[in-house]
């Protein structure tokens, strides 16, 4: 299983090659994004772990790129930084993961592991079916769009992957741990607003114009998907 490390500061990135190697995992290494990307074109990974703060093209950057060239394939954020504005920047550009340093390389092993059986999961998911539906609104699961009577909703992956789940899980009222480990990880930190802003962006984008409200919030409990509130 071929893993790709992004980093440009040589003593990290050999940490994580050697830990990620005593996992069984075949560990390259690019000290820029723009040879990350030339590496992307001639193998196929199952993985990319970033940094980003790197040498020219940086981290956000690299991961649009990746996500605009149509690649799923799972990617984890390394920052030093943490903050709220850029983990929220990240997600968008496409992110799946995100580490603050420094970091247990046991926390590592553990999102890694989550993320390549959450990737199964969906290849899985969608061998059984293309689409799901709900009231008026259809999330395609292969061409990654959503409609809702026939109009087309952009989403962010992030917003895309939290209406998945919402709507695998209708008229049930889901929790912020419940959100958290099925769309952000085990490992996310549920003391932050993350799940409120993400539900928020989705509320505007799903329900905008439309006199029926399918995404409401449950004061104190969590948030439900349902046509009949």
């Amino acid at each position: 299983m071929k893993m790709l490390i992004v980093e440009d500061n040589s003593r990290v990135s050999a940490l994580l090659k050697r830990g990620l190697e005593s996992q069984g995992y075949q560990v390259y290494i690019a000290e820029e994004a723009e040879e990350g990307l030339v590496l992307l074109v001639k193998i196929d990974f199952e993985l990319i772990i970033t940094d980003i703060m790197l040498g020219g093209m940086d981290g956000i950057t690299f991961c649009k790129k990746i996500r605009h060239s149509g690649k799923k394939i799972p990617i984890i954020m390394l920052t030093a930084l943490g903050t709220i504005d850029e983990k929220i920047e990240g997600f968008d550009a496409g992110a799946d993961d995100y580490l603050v340093k420094p970091f247990e390389i046991r926390e590592l092993y553990a999102r890694v592991k989550a993320l390549l059986q959450r990737k199964n999961d969906t290849i899985n998911a969608a061998e059984e079916g293309a689409q799901i539906v709900y009231n008026n609104l259809v999330l395609d699961k292969r061409t990654k769009v959503v409609y809702r009577e026939g109009v087309t909703i952009n989403l962010t992956p992030k917003e895309f992957n939290l209406l998945h789940f919402m709507m695998q899980n209708p008229e049930r009222l889901l929790t912020r741990d419940e959100i958290a480990d099925n769309v952000w990880g085990n490992n996310f930190d549920t003391g932050t607003n993350y799940i409120d802003v993400y539900i928020a962006y989705l509320r505007k984008k799903i329900d905008k114009g439309f006199d029926q409200k399918l995404i409401h919030t449950k004061v104190g409990m969590g948030f439900i998907l349902s046509s009949k509130i």
